[in-house]
């Protein structure tokens, strides 16, 4: 009979779609995972923002792989009730954004200020010493970057 820890430690194998080097469960959507007392495995998830094409693309796939497990049923649930932040990311999930090419976001304690998108440090070297060119990148989650010492362009995770 699986377990709730057998649930979390499957869906560690559900990557993003749009980040495949970040699981799910890093990425920090999944928000809650139960087993019935009729043994159907439930899960929430709480998507990046509540408009993300995504969506039933990630039901799915959580669906899919509980499905491999003995339950008699898998229910999963997005929840739009409370908005998802940057800071439910793992380290996991912050070192797989940087394996992607994506600059982690900082984590943060109350209001957001623009200036944290300054100073992002690059995925490829590491320096501090980058520049923000455009506050909005290819995707609402993403801002535009250029690192001083390796010279690369690069798109940081802004923190929501």
């Amino acid at each position: 009979m699986p377990t709730v820890d057998d649930i979390w430690n499957a869906l560690r194998e559900v990557m993003d779609p749009e980040i495949p080097t970040v699981s799910l469960v890093d990425l920090g959507v999944i928000t809650r995972v139960e087993i019935t007392d009729d043994n159907v495995a439930q899960v929430k998830m709480t998507p990046t923002f509540s408009g993300c094409p995504a969506m039933d693309y990630m039901k799915n796939q959580v669906r899919e792989r509980l499905q491999e497990m003995a339950f008699d049923g898998v229910e999963v649930e997005m929840n739009l009730d409370e908005a998802w932040n940057t800071n439910r990311l793992t380290e996991e999930g912050r070192r797989g954004l940087a394996k992607h090419g994506l600059a982690p976001p900082p984590v943060y304690e109350g209001v957001l200020q623009l200036d944290v998108l300054n100073n992002i440090a690059c995925p490829n070297c590491g320096s501090q010493n980058t520049d923000m060119k455009s506050p909005f990148g290819p995707t609402l989650c993403r801002s535009l970057h250029y690192c001083r010492n390796c010279g690369e362009a690069f798109e940081a995770f802004k923190p929501l």
